[in-house]
This record gives C-alpha cells, structure tokens and sequence, in this order.
C-alpha cells in the first residue's frame, strides 16, 4: 500500500476521505481545462447542470493559473505528470512558462514562474530570476499577494542562486506593509492601486500567501521574525473562522476583524486555507489541524444551502468540477459595498439587516485551474531543508 503523504497526518477518517476524493476528482478535471491548440491552460471551466447531464466550456487563458499548475503538478509522480499539463513533461512545460514570462507584465505572473522553476531546480531558473529582478520595482506599491509570491520564488531559489539582496527588500517590503498592531495583511503595500474608501479592506488571500511566504522564509534561512508574523496572522484567521469551517473572505486590515464573511470559495476550504497552514506547521509555527478539517468538512454540505440540497452539492467528481463558491447573490455586490462603507467609517460597524434580505445559497458554477494545482501543493508539497541565506 502506498504511504498516504505526510500532511495527512493532520486528517481523521472522514477528512483523508475527502481528500483523497479530491485528488481523483483534480486528476479527471485538469486536463479538461487545458486549450491544446495553444498549450495554454484556460482560465475557468463554466459549467451547467441539468438532471444528471453536465454541460461545460472553457473561458479565457491564464499565464498565471499555469505556473500554479506547475508548482502543483510537480509534487506529483513523474508518470503522472504529462497527462495534467497538455502531454508535457514538467521540465518541457516550466521551459514554456519562461519563455512567455519574458514577455509578461504582470509581477505575479512572473514571480509564481520563477518559483515553479525554482522548486524544480529547472536549468532556466538564472533566467527566471533575471526577469523577476528586473521587473519587480520593489520601492514602488504592489498588490500584497504578489509581493508573497516574490517572497516564495526567492526563498525557493536561494538554495540554487544568490537573491539575498532581493529577498532582503522583498521581506522588508511584505512585513513592513501591515499596520502597526494588526494581526493581518491589507490588500496593497501602499496608497495608490486601490480607492481611498476601500482600502482598509483585504482579503483571504492576503492572509493565507504571506502566511505561506513567511513560514517557507523562515524555513530557508532561519527568520524568526518572518514566523512570528506568520503565526500571528495564522491565529487570527483561525480565530475568526466561521461556525461551520468557512474560511471568510473580507477583513478590515487595520483591525483584523471580518468585514463581509461572502463569498466562501472552495478553493479556500481544500487548498489554500490547509496549504498555508501545513506549510506553517512544517515550519514549526504550530499545530492547525482542527481549522483545517473544519475548513473540509464544509465542502460536504454547506450549511448555507439548507436540507434543500441533497448529497455533496459543491462536487462533481465524474466531471472533475467543484463548484467555485458559495455568495450571496446580491445585486451588484451591494453587502460588501455597505459593509466596506461603514466599516471604513467605523470599525466593526455592519448593517445586519442586509444578512436577512440578502442570504448566502446562490452557487457560482465554475472551476479554475489553479484551484486543483494548490490542492496537490496543499497536501503533496515538502519544505526543504533550511539553507544558510541570512
């Protein structure tokens, strides 16, 4: 019998169940989403249902999406490899990552290709790098998320190249973006990319790629700085996590409090909620096992669709689809408008009559790519062993 990966040791019967119905479900669904006449992978898989018949088509392209499935995949064994990115070995498809990325504009397009290539130790990696270098302005406000990317990519390289003095600035540059006393990250490092009304607002996804940078950081190189700050806000999110496992998705940064709780994205349940989290506990940043399998249990029957919907609504495992999220249906976004308005007015101040006229039970049906390369990051991916950078 194969050995189930070590990260399922934080799992009991029914979570190491779904995961692993996860993993067939990602290996039936990945190559259905990937434009064979491009070598590009799409950028959402759209699908309908009616009775038992599944109707889907594919939007878009995604540069991005692609070096998640890289980072993803190559956790994965050799042989099964080719089938989830267009017949591609790894090394051919990371090669074709960096070839577009030199034509890429967009830093975290580039510094999730460097990282892939830096994680595999592929022979373009002093080219990646290069690129990254060249574009990332450092100085200048970046979205937070990619400024954790750049972070990642660096740690990763640094056991191949020397990016000491860009991963000193881009440490300096994604913990110094936080404010004062708060547990969590804002959605930018500075003024400028977002409106004034609504920038005190962040998102999961701040919190879970700083989380993530910060513990790979410290576990290149010793930061105890780098994990306290991924302790920090790893407590918060935990603390803040909903009745039945949800993973909110809006926060006030300047308080750390929760500023709208919907949409719910399964991607956050399955992958990136439990791959921050087991990469801060490989890390030695503590133990999140129960948030973790909390945050999977809600996979199986939100409580948000009611006894109306029988069986595992968010899963179609014969398609290799899950259903993208759970929101609220509201009319051009209005709840999160308000609650961005008064909450930027005053902390903690909501408007709950707007949770009884408008309640979460509408289904986004669509699934993209990069949702099934962080599920197989979240539980096949290893840190490696520290190097001697800082």
């Amino acid at each position: 019998m194969t050995p189930r990966p070590a990260r399922y040791a934080h799992l009991d019967g029914e979570t190491t169940e779904l995961t692993d119905r996860l993993m067939s479900l990602a290996s039936r669904g990945l190559p259905k989403m990937f434009r064979a006449e491009t070598d590009e992978f799409a950028f959402t898989r759209i699908f309908t249902t009616d009775r038992d018949h599944v109707a889907t088509r594919l939007s878009g392209t995604s540069l991005r999406y692609a070096a998640i499935v890289a980072l993803g995949v190559r956790w994965l064994p050799a042989e099964q490899q080719p089938p989830l990115l267009g017949g591609h070995s790894l090394d051919d498809f990371i090669a074709l990552l960096v070839k577009r990325q030199a034509a890429s504009t967009n830093l975290g397009d580039i510094a999730l290709i460097a990282w892939a290539a830096a994680e595999a130790g592929h022979p373009l990696l002093p080219d990646a790098i290069r690129r990254l270098t060249e574009f990332d302005r450092r100085t200048a406000p970046e979205y937070v998320v990619e400024c954790a990317w750049v972070v990642s990519a660096l740690a990763a390289a640094r056991a191949h190249l020397d990016v000491e003095e860009h991963l000193t600035a881009a440490r300096t540059r994604l913990l110094d973006s936080a404010h004062p006393g708060s547990p969590l990250f804002p959605h930018v490092t500075g003024p400028g990319l977002v409106k004034s009304y609504r920038d005190h607002v962040s998102c999961f996804a701040d919190q879970v790629y700083p989380i993530q940078a910060l513990a790979r950081l410290h576990r290149s190189g010793d930061d105890p700085q780098a994990l306290a700050a991924a302790r920090t806000t790893a407590e918060q999110i935990c603390r803040l996590q909903g009745p039945d496992g949800q993973w909110w998705w809006f926060y006030d940064a300047r308080t750390g409090d929760v500023v709208e709780g919907y949409p719910v994205y399964s991607v956050h349940q399955h992958a990136m909620g439990p791959m921050a989290l087991n990469d801060l506990t490989d890390a030695g940043g503590g133990d999140y096992a129960e948030p973790i399998r909390k945050g999977l249990r809600w996979l199986l029957g939100p409580a948000e669709l009611g006894p109306r919907r029988g069986g595992d609504p968010m899963l179609l495992d014969e398609e290799g689809l899950t259903v993208r999220k759970v929101y609220r249906g509201d009319p051009r976004k209005v709840v999160r408008g308000l609650h961005t308005l008064t909450t930027r007015a005053r902390s903690g101040l909501r408007l709950p009559i707007l949770d009884s006229i408008y309640r979460p039970g509408d289904l986004d049906q669509e699934c993209r790519p990069y949702e099934f390369g962080w599920l197989y990051y979240a539980w096949l991916a290893e840190l490696p062993a520290q190097h001697s950078g800082r």
